[in-house]
């Protein structure tokens, strides 16, 4: 395959990398003119989307890059999502009289690193998109200068991310030194039949340092002061495009490079995912900030991906797919509500803050109640169709008991959700809130008709398509 055949095997990624250079050479320039530049950044965004849903499959630069149906899949959807992300936080800092034109540039350096990791064929693509991604997430996290919690989330992000990395590298070093390539079709020939012990610890490192990247506990410190200190659309954006990009990696390195040693892997998966099941829902009981709550939730969720990871089928990956699709939208959208609510300019971010929020502002509480309930597992909103498939998947793989386990844990965390739920509804109100903002007022109605009817709809389009997804990642 010739060099350009290979750029276009990667368009979306140059519509990115391109689109990022010119906004931020126009931006240095126009640094006033950071709304323009945050629409031109949801079009480049749109554009590599479509460029995803539409180019041909292949492989470039000697199978470094992979584009195939799981790529376009998680592209699309990661693309979307970093799309919504834009001006919910553009508009979030212009009222706190912030004009950075970094913001978007950020979020369209940290989508091409997601894409990059969604079409990862070798360690090193794995490690750069992973790295591309992180440290635009980092400077993220302490984009509001003036707020000292965002100081802190950023530097406990890079300090935190760096041990990560590190043990990503060492772990590819590790499968390069006894398997022999970085490649995952080469590796997945030396690990035929079961993986060496020097290749084993190299895949545990490896593990552990993506389940760093999706906030998999015991490597969850970071997630819950992070999320609480920063700036709330940040933070919408940190729970959803990077937490399917991170766990399509998973897929991929796993199912294309390890799937010899896929008995000695799921082991390591269900581990995690339960550890993960039982942090989330416990520690959560225990928070009153609605952002370190959803941090619980968000490892919590993270989970029973892996559990649907687990399995090690082709089933496994596409529950996979769909749950994390509709949880992205479940919280999303609850963070839209975070962000546009408010009181005499002070950001509600507590479940105090909420109380009798019904009557103040009827349509946010209403979204916010939909998010909530879809997020506990209630029927018929999406997150308990998203369980479903995740639950489905684990006991037709043999894992009943870990799905089993998983569900306790979903009846556990109910109990926080509901106490929000209860706090909106039946509490006396705190106090007049401030006219929430029109953007994230429209994006959090919009994603919670979605999880209710319009998931219902959708379901018959999502399905087939993570299902086609799901058998490009070599699982059988």
């Amino acid at each position: 395959m010739n060099f350009s055949a290979d750029l276009a095997v990667a368009y979306p990624e140059l519509i990115l990398g391109v689109g990022a250079l010119v906004l931020l050479v126009w931006g240095a320039f126009a640094p006033k003119m950071s709304m323009v530049i945050g629409a031109a950044a949801v079009l480049v965004l749109i554009g590599a989307a479509v460029a995803a849903a539409t180019q041909p499959f292949g492989n470039a630069f000697s199978g470094g890059l992979v584009f195939d149906a799981g790529a376009a899949f998680a592209k699309v959807a990661i693309y979307v999502a970093s799309a919504v992300c834009v001006p919910l936080g553009q508009r979030w800092f212009a009222r706190r009289g912030v004009h950075n034109f970094e913001f978007p540039i950020l979020i369209l350096i940290a989508a091409l690193g997601m894409g990059m990791m969604a079409s990862s064929g070798d360690l090193i693509s794995l490690y750069v998109g992973v790295e591309l991604q992180s440290l635009a997430l980092y400077v993220l996290a302490a984009m509001h200068r003036d707020d000292a919690k965002a100081s802190e989330a950023g530097l406990k992000y890079f300090v935190l991310g760096a041990l990560s990395s590190g043990l990503l590298l060492y772990g590819a070093s590790l499968i390069y030194g006894f398997a022999g390539s970085v490649v995952y079709s080469q590796i997945a020939l030396a690990v035929h039949g079961g993986a060496h012990v020097g290749v084993l610890f190299g895949l545990v490192f490896l593990i552990c340092g993506l389940a760093f990247k999706v906030s998999a506990a015991p490597f969850h410190m970071w997630t819950p002061d992070v999320y609480e200190g920063a700036p709330t659309p940040v933070v919408a954006f940190f729970a959803s495009a990077p937490k399917l990009a991170a766990m399509v990696l998973f897929a991929r390195a796993l199912g294309q490079g390890f799937a010899g040693a896929a008995v000695q892997w799921q082991q390591i998966l269900v581990a995690l995912g339960l550890i993960s099941v039982a942090v989330g829902a416990f520690a959560g009981l225990a928070q009153t900030n609605l952002k370190r709550l959803w941090a619980y939730s968000s490892i919590a969720n993270v989970g029973y991906a892996l559990l649907g990871l687990a399995s090690g089928t082709a089933e496994g990956v596409q529950s996979m797919l769909v749950f994390m699709v509709l949880y992205m939208i479940d919280v999303t959208g609850f963070l839209a509500c975070l962000a546009a609510l408010s009181r005499k300019g002070r950001a509600m971010e507590t479940i105090d803050d909420m109380a009798g929020l019904i009557k103040e502002q009827p349509g946010i509480a209403l979204a916010m109640t939909a998010f909530s309930l879809s997020a506990l597992g209630l029927p018929p909103f999406s997150g308990f169709w998203a369980k479903v498939y995740v639950f489905k998947a684990a006991i037709h793989a043999g894992l009943g008991v870990a799905a089993v386990t998983g569900l306790v844990g979903s009846v556990v965390a109910a109990f926080y959700y509901l106490r929000l739920i209860k706090v909106m509804w039946f509490d006396a109100g705190a106090g007049a809130t401030d006219k929430p903002p029109a953007e994230a007022r429209v994006i959090a109605v919009a994603l919670a008709l979605f999880t209710f009817p319009v998931v219902m709809a959708a379901l018959h389009w999502l399905d087939p398509l993570a299902a086609t997804a799901a058998r490009a990642f070599g699982l059988a």
